[in-house]
């Protein structure tokens, strides 16, 4: 079946992820409430659990909040899926445990939305059920990658403690 595409364009900063009005709580599950509600009115509601971002270049621009990839996460999305991430929105969506992937561009272009996709991380590759198509995504270092496992780096601190503790 795959995960269903939602599509968006270049330079989606967090301000349209998360709008800063909606900043006054860290509740993760109100934020999933109005993830990219400037951007696409009701979106929240249109999504499903396991649904993917894929973006145009440098997804997360803007400022520095991890409110951005906590809320997508919050909202179900299984991955976001761009040519670039700004830096700092990369790093939040480790240490959140928010599944980012990098393609190539030509291959984001070719993404359209309503395909599904499916995600294989042992063998690198964004499956694409609709167009039958494969893309390779740049790899993800062994410690982000178990990040992502864990949760986020809270989790994974918590169970490097509790492995050390016994």
């Amino acid at each position: 079946m795959g995960s269903k595409v939602w599509k968006f364009g270049d330079n989606i900063d967090t301000d349209l992820i998360i709008a800063a009005r909606y900043l006054n709580t860290s509740d993760a599950n109100e934020l999933a409430k109005k993830i990219f509600e400037d951007a696409r009115v009701g979106f929240a509601k249109e999504i499903s659990e396991g649904d993917i971002v894929v973006a145009g270049e440098n997804f997360g621009c803007g400022s520095s909040r991890e409110h951005a990839p906590i809320a997508l996460k919050a909202a179900g999305i299984k991955a976001v899926l761009a040519p670039y991430f700004a830096r700092i929105f990369y790093r939040n969506s480790f240490n959140t445990g928010l599944l980012i992937l990098e393609l190539d561009k030509k291959d984001i272009d070719s993404i359209k939305e309503g395909d599904n996709l499916d995600i294989d991380l042992k063998a690198g590759v964004v499956k694409n059920l609709t167009q039958n198509t494969t893309y390779k995504f740049n790899d993800i270092p062994e410690f982000m990658q178990s990040l992502v496992d864990s949760g986020g780096l809270m989790s994974y601190a918590k169970k490097q403690l509790d492995s050390i503790q016994g």
